[in-house]
């Protein structure tokens, strides 16, 4: 077989394996959105069956002669063919999916299926002790596959690679170390900043059939299409791609805080912008999917945070806001409900953070994941270390563990490893942002925003980001797209020159 004929069969497989993918993606979209509670078994063994036959077809040692047989050829001489960035990344994938067993792959399936359904009923009820088995199960296997694909540091690195390729815990601790030190003095200084928004007008009564029809009217506004995605909520909101024409998003509604849906449907937004700017030929192949978890999270961050709690935003949809909600912001001018949205103060809940004080949430996380899978936390003591490390960081007592250790669904799922690419997201937000305005003018972007136009933002991300897929490695495509290695420093420096603005104690 020669090396062109090994690489077409190499992408046939791939695209096979897209498709079934998006197949257990559509379960697990329907999962958490409208199946029914009774389904939940026959969900885990569907999960289960399709994690094993993908893992199947995935490790076929057919699979490592054709890599092999492409590998050195002149179809991968050009490090930047798409050859080379498929075969590079399939060659990863295969590497670590041939270490794992197939046993191990049917019952993480299995066990997190039933984790999430216990998880959502443990989050309603306030009850840790009937999650807590479920749990123990999943850092149990979670430490089988780390141990089985191997590290050398620590065992959490084994499971970080499955987000963000190439991260260290020596380079997180240094980065949460550092954002620590700078970010707790931030909050502290505007805490004693004499400006203090009114809260409260975002806690007004906000119908929920009004809320979902602004959120879709902004989602359409920043280029999200309808007509290839749709949205729905869920108890934990989430985007998943199922693949070319057909995105998904979720949030949840709360009538009495306006900025619960709408923040996450923008967040939700930017994870879908990407999926449905992926290039759609490459479907199955990793040039159709997301760079990393981190950059994926860039996008949302971005949206939600760079672009929609931006003055330039509001501008243009804060008239629209008075018009769909005049009792609730009767009397409420543009700066008010501007200075309420960028509200800065320690908070229990993580995906009601604000920009200053969310890092330290991901940081105490961080901090327990790393832990858990070393074993020098028990799952039964997760509560009390959450809840100590929280006051310390925060400076909150924990109520009770809905708004304390049973707040995020990442856990149910495997999702270990997981947390720390929100904060790298943040990152690359930033300093993404940074080289839009700079490539594009900051003014005449700003200019954009409040006549209500993104596309132009959107096609830089489009032709810096989305239409990459992975060809390359998420430092590189940051060098590329900025001009700059990541640096926390573009975070900083955006935090510090917003906050001064808005409290003028900063």
């Amino acid at each position: 077989m020669t090396p062109a004929d090994a690489y077409a069969e190499l992408v046939r497989r791939s695209k096979e394996l897209g498709v079934l993918n998006s197949c257990a993606a559509t379960l697990a979209w329907d999962q958490q959105t409208y199946m029914p509670p009774g389904g939940a078994g026959l969900r885990g063994e569907q999960m289960a069956f399709l994690a094993a036959l993908a893992h199947q077809k995935f490790t076929d040692p057919k699979v490592g002669e054709l890599l092999a047989a492409v590998e050195g050829s002149d179809l991968v001489a050009d490090s930047e063919s798409d050859a080379a960035a498929n075969v590079r990344e399939l060659r990863r994938g295969y590497d670590r999916a041939t270490k794992l067993p197939q046993s191990l792959v049917e019952e993480l399936a299995r066990v997190t299926t039933a984790a999430q359904q216990a998880w959502e009923r443990a989050k309603k009820a306030n009850d840790f002790p009937s999650f807590r088995p479920h749990l123990e199960k999943v850092v149990g296997l979670k430490r089988q596959e780390a141990d089985a694909v191997g590290f050398t540091a620590h065992r959490y690195e084994a499971l970080l690679e499955e987000y963000e390729p190439g991260t260290t815990v020596a380079e997180l601790k240094e980065l949460f170390a550092g954002l620590t030190r700078d970010l707790v003095p931030l909050v502290r200084r505007i805490a004693d900043s004499p400006t203090k928004p009114d809260r409260s007008l975002l806690e007004r009564e906000y119908p929920v059939d009004r809320q979902k029809v602004f959120a879709e009217a902004a989602a359409v506004a920043v280029g999200f299409d309808f007509a290839a995605g749709r949205l729905d909520t869920t108890s934990h909101p989430f985007c998943s791609g199922m693949g070319p024409g057909d995105c998904r998003i979720t949030t949840r509604y709360n009538p009495r805080f306006f900025p619960e849906a709408f923040f996450g449907v923008l967040h939700e937004t930017g994870h879908a912008l990407y999926e449905q700017n992926l290039p759609a030929e490459h479907f199955g192949t990793p040039l159709g999917v997301a760079c990393s978890f981190g950059v994926h999270e860039s996008q949302s961050r971005l949206w939600e945070n760079q672009v929609g709690r931006g003055r330039p935003f509001w501008d243009h949809f804060f008239p629209r806001l008075k018009q769909t909600f005049p009792a609730a912001l009767a009397g409420v001018g543009p700066d008010a409900f501007h200075l309420a949205v960028n509200d800065v103060r320690p908070s229990l809940i993580r995906v009601e953070a604000d920009e200053a004080t969310y890092n330290l949430h991901i940081a105490l996380r961080f901090e327990l994941e790393l832990a858990l899978l070393s074993g020098d936390l028990a799952v039964a003591d997760l509560p009390g270390a959450w809840n100590e490390r929280f006051q310390a960081l925060l400076g909150l007592p924990v109520p009770d563990d809905t708004r304390g250790c049973l707040q995020d669904i990442h856990w149910s799922f495997g999702g270990i490893g997981y947390f720390p690419t929100y904060t790298l997201g943040n990152l690359y937000a930033a300093q993404l942002m940074a080289a839009a305005r700079r490539d594009l003018g900051a003014e005449s972007l700003a200019a954009d925003f409040r006549r209500g136009e993104f596309v132009r933002l959107k096609d830089w991300l489009v032709a810096n980001v989305h239409r990459h897929g992975q060809r390359h490695r998420a430092g590189e495509l940051c060098r590329r797209a900025t001009g700059a290695a990541l640096s926390p420093q573009p975070f900083l420096s955006y935090l510090a020159e917003k906050y001064a603005g808005l409290y003028r104690a900063c």
